[in-house]
């Protein structure tokens, strides 16, 4: 069985796209040029009386001329072919980490990846890493829009003395990213709990911060960061602007009468635990990073969240262009629900309550579709303080077609698997690309196409 699925893993040298054969049939070509030379200097020699004996049966000229060069012919092909294997696994093996498949493999597995669709993925926090870490293994064009407005922690205290944008959820995106995960999340995770200046601070936002002091910017230190670390894909701000994030909060009074509280700063907003009405950036004018821009309208595929609803995905599309730009593209657009309310945000809020407050902070009909999880059968551990399932619809929202599938982390319930998000994902738009494309073949046979419904229970 294991000689089985060597011989087919072989065959991917010849699938569409790898960029093999074009080279195989040039050394073919070579070959048989060389071929043509030497077949010239023994016609030669055969005149030649000591060598005629020797060419004679070196050639195997006793033989009749078709079984000849069918002999020859497969015996030429397969030491191409042994010399053509050998000779890859001698120039990349070396380079191949401890658990890696073979070099057909990789080679295969990148390709793949190179020609899958660009996603642009908005949003910041645990929620964005962790559909960027499913979503690496279907594609490489991947741009993370990610949040500057986060003010807490080891972020913000760089944020305040070095006064660059807030590295942490940049930080998890792109370890998120990195070829070599694990690692780096460990790395980049790791917390100094001792020593003046460094107690509190994560070392992946002292990397960042360190990065961007060398190359003379913080978009240039994630560039550099991203190419260091071998990351798939790009990680990019939605603003280079210095903003904070302010919310209206709606307040019980001691005589039951509501009031209203304004708050400044990301983290203070979820902390106060009150209802939220209202997030703005000041300045309200921020703008729009250009390369966030340009990803997003040269997009096949735009996905906002999940995380945090008014603290990691708001403050991105509330960007003076951000929302603009995601309605102007042509790609399907994508927001994916939390799993579970998040005390302090959202609690009580349902598919339904999380639109609505999308709706009226960026205006209605900026995204066609929405992901949520449906499997709300998962145990929950009894430690989960406050936990509350977000309640999926039980019918399309106006304007918007709804998808549902099973994406619950079976440990963590409160948040999504990342591997069953990403494929959520990808069946999505390929559902909607196929749709597209039907569509349009029924436009140009002049015939009526019917919306299509995604849906998946």
């Amino acid at each position: 069985m294991s000689s089985r699925n060597g011989r087919r893993s072989q065959l991917k040298w010849l699938v569409p796209g790898m960029y093999v054969k074009r080279w195989l049939l040039l050394l073919m070509f070579g070959t048989i040029v060389l071929s043509l030379g030497l077949a010239m200097l023994l016609r030669g020699a055969s005149n030649n009386e000591l060598l005629s004996p020797i060419i004679y049966y070196g050639l195997l000229q006793f033989v009749d001329r078709p079984w000849r060069a069918l002999a020859f012919s497969g015996v030429g092909i397969g030491l191409i072919g042994l010399a053509l294997f050998r000779l890859s696994q001698a120039l990349v093996e070396p380079f191949l980490r401890p658990g890696q498949n073979s070099v057909v493999d990789i080679v295969y597995e990148h390709r793949r990846r190179r020609g899958g669709p660009k996603v642009v993925a908005i949003g910041g926090g645990t929620g964005l890493s962790t559909l960027l870490r499913g979503l690496k293994s279907y594609t490489d064009n991947i741009t993370a829009i990610v949040t500057v407005a986060d003010d807490g922690g080891s972020s913000g205290r760089l944020r305040q003395e070095l006064g660059l944008p807030p590295p942490g959820d940049f930080r998890a995106c792109i370890a998120a990213l990195s070829e070599a995960e694990t690692l780096t999340t460990s790395l980049f995770e790791y917390r100094f709990s001792e020593g003046m200046g460094l107690n509190g601070h994560s070392f992946g936002n002292l990397f960042i911060a360190a990065m961007t002091n060398i190359t003379g910017s913080f978009e240039s230190g994630l560039a550099e960061a991203s190419r260091v670390l071998a990351v798939r894909g790009q990680v990019v701000p939605s603003t280079l602007q210095d903003v904070t994030l302010c919310a209206d909060l709606r307040e019980e009074t001691a005589d039951g009468l509501s009031g209203w509280r304004r708050v400044e700063g990301e983290s203070a907003i979820p902390a106060l635990g009150q209802r939220i009405e209202r997030v703005f950036l000041q300045p309200e004018d921020a703008r729009a990073f250009p390369a966030a821009v340009k990803a997003i309208l040269d997009a096949d595929l735009i996905v906002a969240g999940p995380g945090s609803l008014f603290t990691s995905v708001l403050p991105n599309l509330l960007v003076d262009g951000i929302a603009r730009a995601v309605k102007a593209a042509r790609a399907p657009r994508v927001y994916i629900c939390n799993v579970a309310t998040q005390p302090g945000e959202t609690a009580g809020f349902g598919v339904l309550e999380h639109i609505e407050s999308l709706s009226r902070h960026v205006g209605a009909g900026l995204f066609s579709y929405v992901l949520a999880n449906n499997n709300t059968r998962v145990p929950v551990p009894a430690h989960a303080a406050h936990f509350e399932w977000v309640s999926p619809p039980t019918d399309d929202l106006p304007g918007i077609s709804v998808y549902l599938a099973d994406l619950v982390d079976r440990r963590r319930p409160w948040r999504h698997d990342s591997e069953l998000l990403a494929s959520a994902v990808m069946q999505l738009y390929a559902q909607v690309t196929s749709a597209q494309i039907r569509s349009e073949k029924a436009a140009l046979n002049h015939n009526v196409s019917t919306p299509t419904v995604v849906r998946s229970h």
